[in-house]
Order: structure tokens, then sequence, then C-alpha cells
């Protein structure tokens, strides 16, 4: 078992990290000795974890824990891209939220990522068929997280979600990579359309808190959208928008917006620029 350690520790840099840190913080605080050995030290591999602490957010007299880890580790065993997605997700919440110090804390504590994992092993369940069950993750989610996440909506990898309260992602919505969103956004529909009605955001994207996306429109890479906005139109590539409805107030300021988390109108729009 030490030997494996250490293999683990060589191939997989970001779950030795945590693991390094599970133990630093069981010695500076042994009150949460139980929940770090939990969910952190009594596993050898993220994904093992990763279904652990799912189960344990998720279960209900519905369905125990013990059902939903297993539903879980089959998820990561068939898609190891799961995995990866996972360690993305955890160095975008490392690299941009200034209130996360480790990367143990998204795992153990930030809601947001581990909303985005349980969607993702719902959306697993959704494209291999079993789509009632995937209907019931988010359900779970939605109850725990206060995060609705459709199964069907295609997210990518390397997102943030700050704060992670009142989300909305409608059924037929895209998020590409390496996207910042914060509390209280809505990629949504316009109406009753049933057909692909929601939002398409490319990487890179940075989206304000409550900030709504409305009805099947792109928003091009690397683009702003202020804290408030109501979107109702294409966004092109680099632009900052805001308002309501939202309008083009300037350039998005830098090559990532998503990754600088730089929300000031200032240096795009100008001091002249209303962006009512």
């Amino acid at each position: 078992m030490v030997e494996t350690r250490k293999i683990l520790a060589q191939v997989d840099p970001v779950w030795s990290q945590i693991r390094d840190e599970g133990l630093k913080a069981v010695a500076n605080e042994p009150l949460l000795g139980g929940l770090v050995h939990a969910c952190v030290l009594h596993h050898d591999s993220l994904e093992k974890a990763l279904a652990y602490r799912i189960a344990q957010k998720l279960a209900s007299a519905e369905m125990s824990e013990q059902l939903l880890r297993e539903i879980a580790d089959e998820a990561y065993i068939t898609d190891p891209l799961l995995g990866q997605k996972a360690r993305a997700d955890i160095m975008a919440v490392y690299e941009r939220d200034p209130a996360c110090h480790r990367f143990i804390q998204p795992l153990l504590y930030f809601k947001g990522f581990q909303a985005i994992q349980a969607y993702r092993v719902a959306h697993w369940l959704f494209e291999t068929g079993r789509r009632d069950l995937s209907y019931f993750i988010q359900m779970r989610v939605s109850e725990q997280f206060g995060i609705d996440i459709h199964p069907a909506a295609v997210v990518g990898q390397g997102i943030m979600i700050d704060h992670a309260h009142s989300i909305v992602i409608g059924e037929t919505a895209v998020v590409g990579d390496n996207v910042s969103m914060l509390h209280s956004v809505t990629l949504g529909g316009t109406g009753k359309e049933d057909d692909d009605r929601h939002p398409k955001i490319g990487d890179g994207v940075l989206i304000g808190a409550g900030a709504k996306v409305l009805g099947n429109i792109q928003v091009g890479n690397c683009s702003r959208i202020a804290a408030g906005s109501v979107v109702l139109d294409d966004v092109p590539p680099c632009k900052t928008v805001a308002g309501v409805p939202a309008k083009i107030v300037g350039e998005a300021g830098c090559d990532q917006p998503a990754i600088t988390m730089d929300q000031l109108l200032s240096g795009s729009a100008g001091p002249e620029t209303d962006p009512s």
C-alpha cells in the first residue's frame, strides 16, 4: 500500500497535494480528523474520494449513500475524463478564488465544486441512457447545493463557480472550458420552446453575479458579462457587455477574463460610458 501511494504521488500531483494537506489539517485541527480521514486519507485516488464525497452529500432516505457511491465509482472507472475534469476544476478554483488557499478546500468545503462534480456524474448517466437516475441526481444537487444544472447540459473543464448559490444551467446550454461565474447566474431559455433554446458560452468567459443569459445565443470566447446584466443577443469574442438589456460597453480588457476575474468596467468601457 505504501509503495502504491508513492507511485500515485508521482503520477498525480493534485491528489498528492490534497493528501499532504489532509495530513496537515488533521495535525492542526484534530476535531476534523474524522472528516478528513473519511473524505481524503481513506482513499487511494481523487476519483474514489470524489465518489465518496458526492454520495455523502446527496444521500437521502430515497437512495442510500452506498448506492450513490457505487454509481459514482462506476462513472469514474468508465470515463477517466471525469477525473481529469475534476482536477482542472480544482486548479481553476485554487487559481481564481482568493478564498481558496489549498487544493483540499474545494473537495471538502466548496459547494460549487461539489455540485459540478455531481453534475458530471449525472451527465454521464444521461449520456449512457440512465436518464431517470440522472434526473434524481439533478434533483438532489438542487436540494442540497441550491444549484440546478440539467444533466443534458454540456459543461467543459476548468470551471469555477464562486459562492455558487442559485445557479441555473438549462438543458441545451453549452459551457466551454475555463469559464468563471458567480452566484445567481442563469443560463436559461426565453419561453416554452422545447428545442435548442439555451445559451452557448465560449471558452474563458467571465459571467458576473446575477447575470441572466437567455435564449439560444452565442457568447464569444474570452468575453465578460457584467454583474446583473440580462443578455438576449450574441456577444462577440473579447468584448464586455453590461446592462438590461446588455449592450457592448468595451473590450474584455485582457486575454483571459475568466482567469483574472477582473469585473471592473472602467478599464474597458471608459468613464464616459453608461452601461445601462
